[in-house]
């Protein structure tokens, strides 16, 4: 037999009110906390201060990746993600959608990974290494919208 003790009622999915946008570089579109909280299933025992440095951090990781593609966007004219001409969803560029979603998976995953109690359930603490393939995964989903930003393919293969 095995004991959890969950936090109060009030701190479990609580409405997490209101978090301002995480304000990016002028390139890159600001992101919503609200926006990854319900595109990643976020919870609200997630504090909003833990969500914003998740964000921070992936707007960190993703921007590593996108840095030569940016630079080379604005050298072409393009004074935003959201002028590269690119196919359109629901009205908005596909590139948006691919930067959202990198963004919302890597902050998913560092959350994860940082406070691994937060994606189980009270039998998850005896499952804790199952975890690590999910944050594998969200990572790997990320990197595959970064690929696809860029245009090249989501296989890495070297030769040895």
């Amino acid at each position: 037999m095995s004991f959890v003790a969950l936090p109060p009622a009030s701190a479990i999915d609580q409405a997490p009110g209101q978090e301002t946008p995480v304000i990016n570089d002028g390139f890159f579109p600001d992101i919503d906390p609200l926006a990854v909280r319900d595109a990643a299933r976020i919870t609200g025992s997630i504090t909003p201060a833990r969500l914003r440095a998740a964000i921070i951090g992936a707007i960190m990781t993703v921007e590593i990746d996108l840095r030569a593609f940016a630079a080379s966007s604005i050298a072409a004219g393009h004074a935003s993600l959201a002028d590269i001409p690119a196919p359109q969803l629901d009205g908005q560029s596909v590139q948006l959608f691919r930067y959202q979603r990198a963004v919302a998976l890597y902050a998913k995953a560092e959350l994860i990974a940082r406070h691994p109690d937060f994606d189980t359930t009270g039998a998850g603490d005896n499952r804790a290494d199952e975890t690590t393939p999910t944050i594998g995964e969200l990572r790997r989903d990320a990197m595959h919208a970064i690929r696809d930003m860029l245009g090249v393919t989501r296989t890495v293969v070297d030769l040895i």
